[in-house]
């Protein structure tokens, strides 16, 4: 008879994984996500910068659909006190960005503003200027870059601060009275004469309207450079705010002991005015009002011909800055938008601010 083989008993334990294969599995994904973790975020950041250069897009828009209704660009302009009925200077005086609200589907809080009155100051000396801190404390996204962050304080009522990342530019020139004898070289500057297209004779294409700036981070005993302002005391590019040599190039000697001036204080300084992209209703530097002295992300810092407590209602560098590598958008007159490199000649920056001065600029000098 023929006997059977033995039947062999079949384990029911499953193998698992041992300890080493866990940890090369999970060594493996750590390194697939530090592989991906920078595309990620470069595609995030590019999302951003994309609609950092829609929101200058849509302000260099706005400019020119301002411009077709008045026929002239939006200055910064000074409004009286209701204390006295004098006038209040730049301290209070309304921005370009304010005027242009109405071409930046902002038209309620446009029409919410009495322009007739102060937009900041002091009960005591600057009383009037309540009536307008809901305007002036509301935020406006078209104002914002998506990479920069919020500033971190308060404006009026200890309200959060609005922000305002892109400055409108009065040039290549660190004054920004439209009044004095010597007036800025760009096309928005404070209480002058009305300016427009035909006053950009070297070119709209040429010629920047709108930049960004970092955020500063509202502490004042940190250094930081580019976006902190480091207070120069009664110093100045010339000899004084009517000299010549407050505009590029012609004051290209003085311009360069004045910034190296400036940074060897900032090593040594122990507080800095920190306030850039605050708030975007103020007509005056470091508010509203920028410069193109300096190329994007600069290594040199802003500069302020003041001390103490005082506003940014002075002459300095207040220039182009972004959280974007390499440098900054710009917005021109034509309502183009460009990336201006950090490494851009201080020649070519200053042409580019200039509305008149003849410069010639090839364009792939930035």
């Amino acid at each position: 008879m023929l006997i059977s083989p033995p039947r062999l008993a079949h384990s029911t334990t499953r193998r698992g994984f041992t300890l080493i294969e866990l940890l090369v599995v999970i060594a493996i994904i750590g390194v697939l996500v530090a592989l991906l973790l920078p595309a990620v975020q470069a595609a995030r950041e590019a999302a951003r910068r994309s609609q950092c250069v829609n929101n200058l897009k849509q302000m260099s828009l706005a400019l020119a659909n301002y411009e077709s209704a008045t026929q002239s660009y939006p200055g910064a302009y000074p409004v009286r006190r209701l204390t006295d009925l004098t006038v209040g200077g730049t301290w209070g005086c309304w921005s370009p960005q304010s005027l242009l609200l109405p071409y930046l589907e902002q038209k309620p809080l446009y029409d919410s503003i009495n322009f007739n009155l102060l937009n900041q100051g002091d009960t005591g000396s600057y009383a009037g200027y309540v009536a307008n801190t809901t305007a002036a404390n509301t935020r406006i996204n078209n104002f914002l870059c998506p990479s920069a962050p919020l500033f971190p304080g308060v404006l009026y009522s200890n309200l959060p601060a609005p922000g305002n990342n892109y400055f409108a530019s009065v040039g290549s020139s660190a004054d920004w009275r439209g009044d004095a004898n010597n007036k800025p070289n760009g096309v928005f500057w404070y209480n002058g004469n009305s300016l427009s297209s035909r006053d950009v004779t070297d070119g709209t294409s040429s010629t920047v309207a709108f930049s960004e700036w970092r955020t500063g981070d509202n502490v004042a005993a940190k250094i930081s450079i580019p976006q902190d302002v480091i207070e120069m005391g009664d110093v100045n590019i010339g000899a004084g705010l009517d000299d010549p040599q407050n505009n590029m190039p012609f004051g290209a000697a003085g311009f360069q002991t004045y910034i190296t001036s400036c940074a060897l204080k900032a090593k040594t300084a122990t507080t800095s005015r920190s306030w850039i992209a605050q708030q975007w209703i103020t007509g005056m530097f470091g508010r509203s009002l920028g410069n193109t002295l300096l190329a994007p992300n600069s290594p040199y810092p802003n500069c302020n011909r003041t001390s103490g407590n005082g506003d940014f209602d002075n002459s300095g560098v207040f220039g182009m800055s972004s959280f974007h590598s390499g440098g900054a958008n710009i917005s021109m007159c034509d309502g183009s938008v460009r990336f201006l490199k950090t490494s851009t000649s201080l020649q070519t920056v200053w042409a580019i601010g200039s509305r008149s001065q003849a410069e010639v600029v090839d364009s792939n000098s930035y």
